[in-house]
């Protein structure tokens, strides 16, 4: 069985990229080749993995996200980005390649054959990303824009692609093509994604965090999991071997068991009470 979506009008799926169809963080994913080119330190290296962790466990708090914007920033600034593109290019069957959920990769094409586009959308520099969204054949994205002067970042950031920010980017696609969101799907594994999945008609929690999973089963989201990284080659020659709907099949059963087990916990804290 395999998950199959009605062709529709113009419409769109939103992929959050990281822990949702690779199974790393991308920004970290490029630490070594930067530090191997001079472009961090071994410092910087740690700090850049800390301010990863803190947006991850507190992404939905204002204040995180704006200090992990500025570090970030102020990390950037001056380095070339011809260079910074190299790098990505070079790297990317190594490091990224290997890493890409088959499930998430499936679930791509089959958006894409019912005839809507696919769109990631990514706290993740757009020089990284859009190579990333090239290798799954995905050509549109929503990534974090720094500013760039003489060919250098600037250490300023044009925009955000972070929490509430990505849904200003999804509005702004939309509006753009025509969507409707009321029938377009979203996909994330973050809580910080909230205002994204809670945009669209369709959310899809992914791998969710504690906090998104309990959203989720408040709310009967589904709730895919995804747990085959399979490199390209490998994912083209045994495409039958690892079906969407080896996810889609547990989301019934998942929220189902999910529902009991929240239900019993209540319950047992009610009796405690």
């Amino acid at each position: 069985m395999r998950l199959h979506f009605r062709p529709v009008g113009p419409s769109a799926a939103f992929f959050d990229l990281d822990k949702t169809v690779i199974a790393k963080s991308s920004a970290l994913a490029f630490g070594r080749p930067f530090y191997r080119d001079g472009l961090i330190s071994r410092r910087d290296v740690v700090k850049s993995a800390y301010a990863q962790l803190m947006f991850r466990l507190g992404g939905t708090d204002e204040q995180t996200m704006a200090r992990t914007r500025d570090y970030l920033a102020a990390l950037c600034k001056g380095w070339k980005v011809e260079q910074v593109q190299q790098i990505v290019a070079e790297t990317l069957e190594e490091l990224i390649n290997p890493y890409v959920y088959a499930e998430a990769a499936i679930l791509i094409g089959e958006h894409q054959a019912a005839g809507r586009d696919v769109v990631l959308v990514s706290a993740s520099g757009d020089e990284m990303v859009r190579p990333i969204g090239a290798l799954l054949g995905v050509t549109d994205v929503i990534a974090t824009r720094m500013g760039i002067v003489d060919g250098r970042f600037s250490g300023e950031v044009e925009f955000y692609a972070a929490g509430a920010r990505k849904v200003d980017g999804v509005r702004e696609i939309a509006e753009e093509r025509g969507y409707d969101l009321a029938e377009c799907y979203a996909y994330s594994d973050s809580s910080s994604d909230l205002p994204l999945l809670e945009a669209v008609g369709h959310p899809s929690t992914v791998n969710p965090d504690r906090t998104l999973r309990r959203v989720a089963l408040e709310r009967s989201w589904p709730v895919l999991e995804f747990r085959h990284p399979v490199p390209l080659g490998r994912r083209l020659r045994e495409r039958p071997a690892v079906p969407v709907a080896a996810a889609a099949l547990g989301v019934g059963v998942g929220v189902a068991i999910g529902f009991a087990i929240y239900g019993r916990h209540r319950r047992t804290r009610a009796a405690l009470a």
